[in-house]
């Protein structure tokens, strides 16, 4: 079995927090989740070398950062590491073209790789503030990129726009994460975000790792310690087939065909489709007559009990997909369910938010 792309052991004691996290997790994109005050930021200092731990052990693809008890701590220098933060910090007296220069070294991807990745070759000639919020933090991801990093660390950087430039920022992320055979590092609680870029999330509350695993487990998972940290629903992978009918995208799943209600793309693309657990009804047989273009056949994985009336029930799909249905105890009681019966869940086409969909090489 391959290493993992990354170890963190982080323990730090400071005033009242206590922040004793451990996770593990592979190439791509490991999204730190979780509430203001989890601790995420100050597990990304730690790895980028800028805080340093009471304890603790720090690996990137087989390089030790920090190892407390073998008392190796490497200097931020040394540790190849590209950070993005909220704000840009961009030279304002420098054109983009020079701020992207400034931290380039020869390891690093090609200058014209970088700007053709981020779209911003109409902005090497312009000074930092005639830029947009986006277009400021594609030209500080350009800059870190071009650093020739080990390891990107990118802590909330959508954080301080506005929905609108967050909508136009993440297809940006979406190619700087396919390009990069390098892992990834990304803080934010927002679950569009996490759901469009993880392969792997740390799911954190007060100082810990409740949850770590790829997005689809976190959210399919029976964790209750983490119910009131993930949205009541879960993730779909599908690619599409560039098939239109009467207005619909079809897409293909290993649970079989699914339809969309807008343009999903070009045949051939992945794409992840968050499912709101209130959205899914069950049914014992195949429906005929209905508007719902949506039927996948599974079986109930298993069921729980959420505020006296109501029944979470997880549904295993082909391909080892899962969804979550949330219906009334009554209306579980009316069908009869239990684990390992057979069940149809129907979904309407028009239920989806594309802002939680992600596009892209899985």
């Amino acid at each position: 079995m391959a290493a993992p792309a990354l170890e963190v052991t982080v323990r730090v004691a400071r005033d009242r927090f206590v922040l004793d996290a451990s996770f593990t997790s592979g190439p791509g994109v490991t999204v730190l989740a979780g509430p203001s005050g989890a601790g995420k930021s100050t597990v990304v200092a730690a790895i980028a070398g800028l805080a340093r731990p009471d304890a603790g052990r720090i690996v990137v693809d087989g390089t030790v950062l920090f190892d407390s008890r073998e008392g190796v701590d490497l200097a931020t220098a040394r540790r190849r590491v590209g950070y993005v933060l909220q704000d840009a910090l961009l030279f304002p007296h420098l054109s983009v073209a020079a701020n992207l220069r400034y931290s380039r070294r020869p390891v690093s991807l090609p200058f014209e790789r970088v700007v053709d990745i981020l779209g911003i070759g109409h902005l090497l000639d312009s000074r930092p503030n005639t830029l947009s919020g986006g277009e400021r933090q594609r030209v500080a991801i350009g800059r870190a990129l071009l650093s020739g990093p080990a390891l990107l660390l990118m802590d909330e950087p959508l954080a301080s726009l506005d929905t609108g430039r967050r909508r136009e920022l993440l297809p940006f992320i979406e190619n700087v994460r396919a390009a990069l055979s390098i892992p990834v590092v990304y803080v934010t609680h927002n679950w569009p975000e996490i759901i469009r870029l993880a392969d792997t999330v740390a799911l954190m509350e007060q100082g810990r790792v409740r949850a770590c695993g790829p997005v689809q487990h976190v959210l399919a998972g029976r964790n209750e310690e983490i119910a009131h940290l993930v949205p009541e629903g879960s993730v779909l992978d599908a690619v599409t087939t560039g098939e239109r009918i009467d207005g619909l995208d079809r897409l293909d799943t290993p649970a079989g065909p699914f339809f969309l209600n807008y343009d999903a793309g070009p045949a051939g693309r992945a794409l992840r489709v968050f499912i709101d657990a209130h959205d899914v009804t069950l049914a014992l047989h195949r429906p005929d007559g209905l508007s719902v273009q949506n039927t996948l056949q599974g079986t109930v994985a298993d069921m729980a009990e959420r505020d006296g009336s109501n029944l979470d029930v997880r549904i295993a799909l082909p391909g080892n997909q899962t969804i979550r249905s949330r219906i009334t105890r009554h209306a579980g009681e009316a069908l009869g369910l239990r684990p390992g019966m057979d069940v149809f869940a129907l979904i309407k086409s028009v239920a989806f938010d594309r802002r939680l969909h992600w596009h892209g090489t899985l």
